[in-house]
């Protein structure tokens, strides 16, 4: 099984630790208390046959997002194989901040192939609110494709899109990580041949 570990980052309030919680646990808290500093979960997923049906386990981080814990980021995301960047659709004010989040990754963490998704959030919000309010999507999407980040709007609420933003995830992450995976599971498989106990070994026997 491949492990990888996956940060959230975001403004306060855009509902990354209902994200996570949807995902993991399938629930929705509606007066979830903000996260204090980071909080740790971790969930398998199983990819599709066209990925070799292979089960990944996310280690994920969900960071708070109030500006007192900011400075505490970097301590989360490094090292990281995947972070989600979220920002609430119905507050354009979060999406230049989910901007910032996202130079920041790409300034601070070295390795290139960290995968990046920009996820919009409180989709099930959209429609009661006035489109005038609500974050710009080609706006968003330019953005993604302009840093190639993947893109994705859900609902934490009532969980729509949320597993696809993951398996998405998972999907890049197998493929970065293939030949690896590949050559692991021959070396496991040449180990186990030769440690198996020969027959004509009268000591030999299950117990």
């Amino acid at each position: 099984m491949l492990q990888f570990k996956l940060v959230l980052l975001g403004d306060s309030s855009v509902g990354k630790s209902s994200i996570v919680h949807r995902f993991v646990k399938d629930s929705f808290d509606e007066f979830r208390e903000s996260t204090i500093g980071a909080a740790f979960l971790s969930q398998t997923i199983k990819l599709s046959e066209e990925y070799d049906e292979e089960v990944l386990k996310f280690e994920i981080w969900d960071t708070a997002g109030q500006e007192r814990y900011k400075s505490l980021a970097p301590m989360y995301y490094r090292n990281a194989n995947a972070a989600l960047v979220v920002y609430d659709v119905t507050e354009p004010n979060s999406l230049p901040k989910a901007k910032l989040w996202v130079d920041e990754l790409k300034e601070k963490v070295s390795d290139e192939k960290l995968i990046i998704c920009l996820v919009g959030n409180k989709l099930d919000l959209a429609s009661e609110t006035d489109p005038s309010s609500l974050v710009d999507e080609s706006e968003a999407r330019e953005f993604a494709r302009e840093n190639n980040l993947l893109f994705h709007q859900v609902s934490a609420k009532t969980g729509e899109h949320v597993i696809d933003v993951f398996q998405d995830i998972g999907q890049r992450l197998y493929l970065q990580n293939k030949d690896e995976l590949q050559n692991s599971k021959k070396n496991a498989s040449n180990n186990v041949s030769l440690q198996r106990p020969s027959t004509n070994d009268s000591q030999s026997c299950c117990i």
